[in-house]
């Protein structure tokens, strides 16, 4: 179990997805995603295995949620700079967490 303060430690934020490319180094597939997280943070980048449900044009615009706290990660040739939330059901198909209605980039989560 957690404890309060060490889950007020992760920091998850609102952004928008403003740029979706392929990941064909990724040895599972994946897209390379950019994410605007408002002033404060500016844009991150990171990868995502959600290519089984979601297109790229399907993507760009999308708000999603993710922690923004995490340290950088080598995956393949790309650094990820977050980490995009969502469910994960047992066959490895992803579904987004996302606001329910447009909200600012970079609204904290709590």
């Amino acid at each position: 179990m957690l404890t309060w303060e060490e889950f007020e430690k992760t920091e998850m934020r609102v952004g928008t997805i403003i740029e979706v490319n392929d990941f064909p180094n990724a040895r599972k597939p994946a897209f390379q995603l950019t994410i605007d997280f408002g002033e404060q943070l500016g844009m991150l980048k990171t990868s995502a295995q959600i290519t089984k449900r979601y297109t790229k044009e399907a993507l760009v615009n999308r708000q999603i949620i993710a922690v923004v706290n995490f340290p950088k990660k080598q995956i393949a040739n790309f650094m990820s700079e977050c980490l995009v939330l969502g469910a994960v059901g047992q066959d490895g198909d992803v579904v987004l967490l996302s606001p329910d209605f447009k909200v600012d980039n970079g609204l904290r989560i709590g």
